[in-house]
């Protein structure tokens, strides 16, 4: 298995790596990867590997056989040689973007206390689909109970706990449709707020900002009807202002 170090430090931009595999499709594993891999509504990473020799740009990172992490390279790119050492660059920008979008949506699963049946990450923009029969009587007061909780900077630490410990605690599985991983007898936990101040604590393999004030202003998009039960709420990220 690769390592994962996109879970140890969400912050790094680039490191050095060897190159483990070459997909037969063309697609390269390496023994420890900046780039995180699609899922969770998460989109996979993208940016370029550079080696004696060559470079190639990576488009997007998918999940491979096993717990392998894949990286694609663009269409007609030649990849690197297995055992070659790589330095991967990753696109900041666009990362932390999603780091910024996925952290707002446990915030906003927490000014909507209701059941989570979708849900999807872009880079300036994510939404979450809620078990919602009707729809929110008023908008304008969850965005401003979101930005309170953005305002707030908010520590964001992961914890790990047993998969018995989890089927113990069911309440923290928020989404309906989609479960947390199993096998390896741990699960990712992504806490929001320390102590008195915790404001969300579920499981999630995603990254996430340090703090909830580096997400900055959001705005709630039109709140859509996505079925009998069904309504998708959109949360829209302004640029960052370090």
């Amino acid at each position: 298995m690769s390592e994962l170090m996109f879970r140890d430090d969400p912050y790094a931009r680039s490191a050095s790596a060897a190159v483990r595999a070459v997909t037969p499709e063309g697609g390269i594993v390496l023994d420890r990867t900046l780039f995180y891999p699609r899922g969770g509504g998460q989109p996979g990473d993208s940016g370029r590997l550079l080696w004696d020799g060559g470079e190639a740009a990576v488009t997007d990172t998918v999940k491979g056989e096993g717990a392998e992490v894949v990286l694609i390279p663009a269409p007609g790119a030649e990849p690197p040689p297995v055992g070659a050492a790589v330095r991967q660059e990753l696109d900041w920008e666009r990362r932390h973007a999603h780091m910024r979008v996925h952290t707002a949506l446990h915030l906003l699963s927490v000014v909507i206390p209701l059941p989570v049946t979708g849900g999807a990450i872009d880079a300036g923009r994510g939404r979450l689909d809620f078990n919602m029969p009707e729809p929110p009587e008023d908008k304008a007061a969850l965005e401003a109970d979101l930005n309170a909780l953005v305002a707030r900077d908010l520590a964001v630490t992961e914890a790990w706990i047993e998969e018995a410990e989890l089927d113990a605690s069911p309440a923290l599985v928020k989404t309906m449709s989609v479960q947390p991983p199993r096998g390896a007898g741990r699960i990712r936990l992504i806490r929001i707020g320390d102590g008195a101040d915790q404001v969300d604590l579920q499981p999630c393999g995603g990254t996430h900002v340090a703090r909830t004030g580096e997400i900055g202003p959001v705005r709630l998009g039109k709140i859509e009807n996505k079925g009998k039960q069904n309504r998708r709420v959109t949360v829209l990220l302004e640029a960052y202002q370090p």
